[in-house]
């Protein structure tokens, strides 16, 4: 049984619909298809204690940085209408483009 591919790519505006950060607005950073999971800049913050390690010149603490969140929690905002829409595919000049649900408009440039 294979699992449908993730509609959102890198660098894409999502929104975030659920947990604990819901509402905000971020860009994705990375997509993490086999997982299902992707990290959005500026939100779902965690709290990772790192050792020092001169020879990577790493400096040692507590660092805050992003974790992922599942893809089902993230809504792609449209570029051109500007709000959170599904995703649908339409062929056109023999390519598989990404369309907004909401304006018909094309998400790809």
């Amino acid at each position: 049984m294979s699992r449908p591919a993730i509609a959102i790519r890198k660098n894409d505006n999502v929104v975030v619909t659920s947990g604990k950060d819901r509402g905000k607005r971020g860009r994705v950073l990375k997509v993490a298809p086999d997982r299902n999971r992707v990290v959005v800049e500026g939100v779902n913050f965690i709290n990772r204690h790192t050792k020092p390690n001169p020879s990577r010149n790493i400096k040692g603490g507590i660092v805050k940085r992003e974790a992922s969140i599942h893809a089902s929690n993230v809504q792609l905002v449209c570029p051109e209408c500007g709000v959170p829409t599904r995703i649908g595919y339409r062929l056109t000049g023999g390519h598989k483009v990404r369309i907004c649900r909401k304006c018909a408009g094309v998400v790809d440039k």
